[in-house]
């Protein structure tokens, strides 16, 4: 479906950015992820047919998105960090323009305009003018504009941003719903909502891919050291440095309310251990679980961390 290939841009001597190289298949949901200023809204601008890349390739359905960018258009819907929405427009208005500059005609404008109005929950604005609605509204309005021609591809930069939480949870909703039909490239800074919606994962830093997977695969593949939480009812000063006494527990840091945070080697199996320990030493158990790595830390992980030891 989409298929990148050492995708480089300049702007003047500087590289925005270098060698990009990542496949997307048709009916994937994927997470572009990456610090402000690495390259992200460069890239998808490259995949919306809005700028040329400097060097590389990207193609979507086989067709060139510098070649072919107005055949493509037509089977991609683009929602930019900022809206491109007219002020002085209502709300349907601005819809129905939208659709007709997609190719759309006839009675085939007003039902697709009233689909992504409903779809957007626009009912109750869609007499009022864009410039005088709340940033949560206006979002809406721009996430319809790139629904409108009901397109096969999806690229979403920060679709969630300015809104309630509410509405994030419907948008966040309307997402999931899209993607049994749709393509979606979602770019968001709140993690959690990549972690829900996407299957996997693109993470840029400084113009580069540090990584393309599914959570799970980034989070074996990092993961150094397991995280475990015990929990007791009866703490007591013992409790850390018998902790530590176990070859295999590499730190404990104390947590609140009588908790350990517990770090271990790898494939340890420290949990029947910690369990006995607490039986034997009338701590009182009332829980030990595994801590995963969030995608959180995976991000932190491959655009700080990396960056550090690089320096």
């Amino acid at each position: 479906m989409i298929e990148v290939e050492n995708l480089t841009k300049y702007y003047g001597p500087r590289r925005a950015i270098n060698n990009l190289t990542f496949q997307i298949a048709q009916g994937e949901v994927v997470g572009f992820l990456g610090p402000n200023g690495a390259g992200k809204s460069t890239t998808m601008n490259i995949l919306s047919c809005i700028l040329p890349a400097s060097s590389g390739t990207a193609r979507i359905q086989g067709y060139d998105t510098f070649e072919h960018s107005i055949e493509l258009r037509k089977i991609i819907g683009y929602l930019p960090e900022t809206p491109p929405l007219y002020p002085d427009m209502g709300v349907r208005d601005y819809l129905m323009f939208a659709a007709q500059i997609r190719g759309l005609t006839g009675k085939k404008v007003r039902s697709a305009v009233e689909t992504v109005i409903e779809k957007c929950s626009l009912k109750d604005v869609s007499h009022r003018i864009i410039g005088r609605l709340s940033k949560g509204y206006q979002q809406r309005v721009g996430l319809a504009q790139a629904m409108v021609h009901d397109p096969d591809i999806l690229i979403l930069d920060e679709p969630t941003i300015g809104l309630d939480p509410i509405q994030i949870i419907e948008i966040r909703k309307l997402i999931q719903e899209l993607a049994s039909s749709h393509t979606i490239i979602l770019s968001s800074h709140i993690l959690p909502e990549i972690t829900q919606i996407c299957q996997r994962v693109i993470i840029i830093n400084e113009g580069e891919i540090a990584a393309v997977d599914t959570l799970e695969g980034l989070t074996a593949s990092l993961r150094k050291s397991e995280r475990l939480s015990l929990t007791v009812r009866n703490d007591n000063n013992e409790i850390e440095g018998k902790l530590n006494s176990l070859e295999q527990v590499l730190s404990v840091l104390p947590g609140e309310k009588n908790q350990f945070l517990i770090e271990c080697a790898l494939n340890s199996n420290l949990q029947d251990e910690f369990a006995r320990m607490a039986l034997d030493n009338q701590w009182g158990l009332v829980e030990i679980k595994p801590i995963s790595m969030t995608l959180e830390d995976v991000f932190l992980k491959l655009t700080i961390e990396e960056k550090d030891v690089k320096a």
